[in-house]
């Protein structure tokens, strides 16, 4: 026990672990706040266009010399904008749009790399995530975007829970809910664009998706689930890093391996107590 507790010390001494750890609370709360919406709606993938989208951008920025984060946030908010506007207008379906310009980006992100640095760790860094590549500066972002979506998360809590489970209903009391609908786009792109960095383009989605899941295999009121995938996502992600240090594995995969099996065990909890 001893052993353990020195290792965990050694790990929180590293100044890279430090940020790893205030940048992944931080998104696996949005993370988790968010995608109880997103999973209602069925809109889950989102997250995952997004994110491809991010990497493309990301992709432009080390071309280009410039700050990852500043290039991908305002290029990922106006594809999530771009991706509502084409789903209201009619002009093409949710999940259209969004495999579209998530394999348009990816392609994009991939030809750049590889034709100017190369197919090599940092692309590996873009596609799993890297948590030696949060910069003190990428933090200090993060922080900020992620306050700034939680704060308009909790001040627009009732309107974007109305809107979430009946979006007529809403619209007819009053609520205008194409407003709501571009805030949730803009929250949700913010929310990825900042986690990529530390889980990755392939792995973000599911740090968004599976705490919501594993939430509503137990609790059926919409303050349960909320606070449980709160609860869940940060403890996965803990787990998932000191996991991935103590066996020197990847930490973005180790932390959605956790939410795995987080779910798989709510998924028997939940069955017991309908059995019972």
């Amino acid at each position: 026990m001893s052993g353990f507790t020195a290792e965990l010390s050694v790990l929180f001494s590293y100044g890279f672990i430090q940020r790893a750890l205030v940048v992944g609370v931080l998104v696996s709360l949005c993370a988790a706040l968010l995608g109880i919406s997103l999973v209602l709606r069925r809109f889950s993938m989102i997250g995952d266009g997004l994110s491809h989208v991010g990497f493309g951008a990301l992709a432009i920025a080390a071309v280009l010399g410039l700050a990852p984060l500043a290039v991908a946030i305002p290029v990922t908010v106006a594809a999530a904008f771009f991706m509502l506007w084409l789903n209201e207008r009619g002009h093409m379906q949710g999940d259209a749009a969004i495999a579209i310009l998530a394999s348009s980006s990816l392609a994009i992100g991939v030809l750049i790399t590889a034709s100017t640095t190369g197919m090599n760790t940092d692309l590996n860094s873009y596609m799993f995530g890297s948590i030696l590549a949060i910069s003190r500066e990428d933090m200090i972002l993060s922080i900020v975007v992620s306050v700034v979506v939680l704060a308009l998360y909790i001040l627009f809590y009732h309107p974007l829970f109305s809107v979430t489970f009946d979006e007529n209903f809403a619209t007819a009391t009053g609520t205008r809910a194409s407003r709501y609908n571009l805030l949730l786009s803009c929250l949700t792109a913010l929310t990825v664009v900042v986690g990529m960095r530390l889980m990755g383009t392939l792995l973000i989605s599911p740090l968004i998706i599976f705490p919501a899941l594993t939430a509503m295999r137990v609790y059926k009121s919409y303050r349960g689930v909320v606070i449980c995938s709160m609860v869940t996502s940060v403890l996965c992600f803990f787990v998932g890093l000191c996991v991935s240090f103590l066996f020197s594995l990847p930490t973005g995969a180790t932390i959605v391996c956790i939410n795995l099996v987080c779910f798989l065990g709510f998924t028997v909890v939940g069955a017991v107590r309908r059995t019972s």
